[in-house]
C-alpha cells in the first residue's frame, strides 16, 4: 500500500506568516505522513500538523527550547524499505552530495531545509536529496513551495514541487 508524503520546511510562524497556508493543511489532510525539516519557530505549528497527519520532524536553528525538547536534531524512518533521514541544515550547496553521502551512508532519501531553496538531486552514491523550500518565506525564490511524494513498493515516486504562493490554487 502506498504512503503519501507531504514535505515542508522553514515555516517560520509567526515571523513570516500568521498560520500555515490552506494548501499546506489540505495537503496534510491528504498525506499519511508530514515530514518537516525544521524552523517551525512556534510549537503550535507542530501541534496543528499532528491533527492532520502523522508527523516526522526535526528542530532547526530558529527553533527554541520547547521544540528542541520535543524533536530530534536528526530523524530517521524506514517506509516500505526506503530509508529516510531528516535534518535541518546540510551546509553550503557546493559538494553537498559528497558530504551527505559520507554523513548518511545508510539513507536512501535525505529531506532537509534551512536555505528555503527547493532542491531535488541525486548524489554520486544515489542518495536522493530533497529540500521542499518554504511555504511561507520564499526569500529570493520565485514561489512559496512544498513537496509531495509517494512511497510505493519500496520506491520513492511522484516527487512534486508544489507552488503554494498566496492567491494560487493548490
Amino acid at each position: 500500500m502506498a504512503t503519501r508524503l507531504l514535505l515542508i520546511s522553514d515555516t517560520h510562524i509567526p515571523g513570516r506568516a500568521r498560520r500555515l497556508p490552506d494548501a499546506v493543511l489540505h495537503a496534510a489532510d491528504a498525506a499519511d505522513l508530514v515530514i518537516h525539516a525544521g524552523d517551525w519557530v512556534a510549537a503550535s505549528v507542530l501541534d496543528e500538523l499532528v491533527q492532520h497527519a502523522d508527523v516526522l520532524g526535526v528542530w532547526g536553528n530558529n527553533d527554541g527550547a520547547e521544540l528542541r525538547s520535543r524533536l530530534p536534531e536528526i530523524a530517521h524512518l524506514t517506509l516500505e524499505g526506503v530509508r529516510f533521514a531528516v535534518v535541518h541544515e546540510t551546509g553550503e550547496s557546493r559538494r553537498r552530495g559528497e558530504r551527505m553521502d559520507a554523513a548518511f551512508p545508510d539513507t536512501d532519501v535525505l529531506v532537509f531545509g534551512h536555505s528555503h531553496i527547493p532542491w531535488d538531486t541525486v548524489t554520486p552514491r544515489g542518495l536522493r536529496l530533497l529540500n521542499p523550500g518554504s511555504p511561507t518565506d520564499r526569500r529570493r525564490q520565485p514561489a512559496h513551495t512544498m513537496m509531495t511524494a509517494t512511497v510505493d513498493a519500496g520506491e520513492l515516486r511522484d516527487v512534486r514541487l508544489v507552488d503554494v504562493s498566496p492567491g494560487r490554487a493548490a
